[in-house]
């Protein structure tokens, strides 16, 4: 194998300068395919780097399609073939730094955002390819309006496998991510009762999309107990929940809290959103039910998106109707029309039929578990009361929480300024006194790249705490 130079003076992160380079060797043809590369032990002590960088810069490699993973064996090139020339995708592009981040619209420490430096491109773009040459119309155009029918059917099979939910392909619609599918729900469901149910706090698109559509909100608070049902006197036609974990504080609802949502629910003659968003990211026990998947009487819509489990930029969600609401939400689709995108959903459909998405989440959710850890680590170790946060062992954010008092938005637009994107925590409430605290993300960082930006976070937090001087 050539030799791979690794120069002090280059700003990006030890993992993508190896990735960058023995991407570009391969797609070169340097390194023929087929080649077996150096353990990572041993290629690691070439290098004078810790032994996860080459880890993690061989499963970079291994996702975009660059080598293949034998177990027991090692690591060897693949023939990448022509994938990077149908999207001109250059390892540096896909890769290289912490930059591509930022175009993508996240930075380290970032919450909810996908590394993207993990995404399989090369095995997405040989999926695109597949679509293009068997049939160039599928790209551009879909005759169903509620989204492609085999990527429907894929959605079914993938809900029952991981989420134990009974869906047929008829009863699933396709949207424009999470967020269009929760619009859609709320102006389908609000046409003659107008009350909804919100937890509290709560992602702020969601508030302003009901609160621009004039509806009448009720607000459930969210303790130590989970989230409050509504008050007796309410009845919410939909009631929006994030049960398996709740945002943005964490944390799965209880199963008798569950049931009694469900009893409420079929009392009222309402209708409950589950906002499932990322619950394919728990790094320990069993996973958690979906709501929907203990729902006797068809109360339950199932909201899902692949923008944090696969691409934030795919802009590809889904919804799992009650076969009762089919015709209203049919009429909705027919008046205010479709929203998403045809292009990746015959691609998408082929990728989850022949196991590359299954197998991308669990390589995820092994690669987040371990930046999840190396977090956790520290701030366990470094972190002094009366700043506390709960380690749920699931999600891609952490929520650090702060007395009364704090300043939580000083402190994340001075850590913005320093390049970390905290959110502040009480920026997630409405009205009543907001707790402060910070959201930090885990999962566009590795564990080297956390420790330095955590150096800064925790100093930042000490200067910010109001007793301390000036």
């Amino acid at each position: 194998m050539p030799a791979l130079l690794l120069t002090s003076d280059d700003s990006r992160p030890l993992v993508g300068q190896i990735f960058t380079a023995l991407s570009r060797q391969i797609a070169s043809g340097r390194i023929a395919p087929g080649t077996r590369l150096p353990a990572s032990r041993v290629l690691a002590s070439e290098l004078g780097v810790s032994r996860s960088t080459v880890v993690s810069a061989y499963d970079q490699l291994t996702a975009e399609g660059y080598l293949r993973a034998r177990h027991g064996s090692g690591h060897y090139v693949c023939d990448v073939g022509d994938a990077d020339a149908l999207y001109a995708l250059s390892p540096s592009r896909a890769v290289a730094d912490v930059a591509p981040l930022a175009r993508g619209g996240g930075r380290p420490l970032s919450p909810g955002i996908p590394d993207m430096r993990l995404f399989p491109h090369a095995a997405w773009a040989r999926h695109v390819a597949r679509t293009a040459r068997q049939s160039a119309e599928a790209l551009l155009e879909t005759e169903d309006r509620r989204g492609l029918p085999r990527l429907r059917a894929a959605i079914a099979t993938h809900l029952s496998a991981w989420r134990g939910i009974d869906a047929s392909a008829e009863r699933i619609i396709i949207t424009a991510g999470a967020g269009d599918a929760l619009e859609l729900a709320l102006r389908s469901l609000t046409q003659e009762r107008r009350d909804v149910a919100l937890e509290n706090p709560t992602y702020p698109p969601l508030y302003r999309t009901a609160a621009n559509m004039g509806l009448r909100l009720h607000w459930m608070n969210v303790g130590e107990a989970g989230v409050a049902l509504p008050d007796r006197s309410a009845r919410p036609v939909v009631t929006v929940l994030t049960p398996s974990y709740q945002f943005p504080l964490g944390g799965a609802m209880p199963r008798s809290q569950r049931l009694a949502f469900l009893e409420r629910a079929e009392r009222d003659a309402g209708w409950i959103v589950e906002d499932d968003f990322d619950s394919e990211f728990r790094y320990a026990g069993r996973p958690i039910p979906a709501l929907a998947s203990l729902d006797p009487n068809q109360r339950v819509i199932y909201v899902g998106s692949f923008s944090k489990i696969f691409s934030s930029g795919l802009r590809i969600g889904y919804m799992v109707l009650p076969e009762s609401l089919l015709p209203l939400f049919d009429d909705t689709l027919l008046h205010y029309g479709q929203r998403a995108s045809v292009a990746p959903q015959w691609p998408l459909a082929s990728f989850i039929e022949d196991g590359s998405f299954h197998r991308h989440i669990r390589r995820m959710r092994r690669i987040y578990g371990e930046r999840r850890q190396a977090v956790v680590d520290v701030l366990r170790d470094r972190l002094r009361p009366p700043v506390w946060f709960d380690d749920h062992r699931a999600g891609m954010q952490i929520a650090l929480r702060f007395p009364h008092g704090w300043d939580d938005r000083a402190l994340s637009a001075e850590l913005a300024r320093a390049g970390i994107a905290c959110l502040p925590l009480s920026v997630f409430y409405h009205r009543m006194p907001a707790e402060p605290g910070l959201l930090i993300g885990f999962s566009t960082v590795t564990p080297e790249e956390a420790h330095q930006r955590l150096d800064r976070l925790i100093a930042a937090i000490a200067r910010h705490q109001p007793d301390s001087p000036a």
